[in-house]
């Protein structure tokens, strides 16, 4: 069986930049494993804000999580620079898959994995077909 691909800096072009901040880190003086997801958050809302998207509460459909995962390349540290990498990786009937990766100050690969959020009725807790238009908003 063959490894998954590695990403790299140049599978994206949408980049948002952030320093490690003192809370962040452990009693081992690195990122504590859960911020990893915080900063895919950020750079996921940050990557569909540049599309048009906003978040905002609505009461009939919205987008839930049902996907998250991180895989840990290289731990990040105590005021280190690093660029959250995001991309729409698939459009599926009720789904969006998009790529995420976190690269260090050399554009190092720190961490990447996936997040997909479906398209949920609010009322019913069930999932329905992305309407086209917020597919177009992602697909620009």
């Amino acid at each position: 069986m063959s490894q998954p691909r590695v990403p790299t800096s140049s599978d994206f072009n949408f980049f948002y930049p952030k320093r490690v901040r003192y809370h962040e880190i452990d009693a081992q003086a690195v990122v504590y494993n859960a911020h990893y997801l915080t900063y895919f958050d950020i750079g996921l809302t940050e990557f569909a804000r540049t599309r048009g998207w906003r978040e905002e509460p609505r009461k009939d459909f919205e987008f839930h999580v049902v996907k998250a995962e991180v895989n840990y390349r290289r731990p990040m540290i105590l005021d280190e620079k690093m660029n959250i990498a995001a991309r729409l990786a698939r459009i599926g009937r009720s789904s969006l898959t998009f790529d995420l990766a976190i690269f260090g100050p050399e554009e190092d690969l720190r961490a990447d994995g996936q997040i997909i959020w479906v398209w949920t009725d609010q009322k019913t807790g069930t999932s329905a077909p992305i309407p086209q238009a917020v597919i177009e908003i992602f697909s620009k």
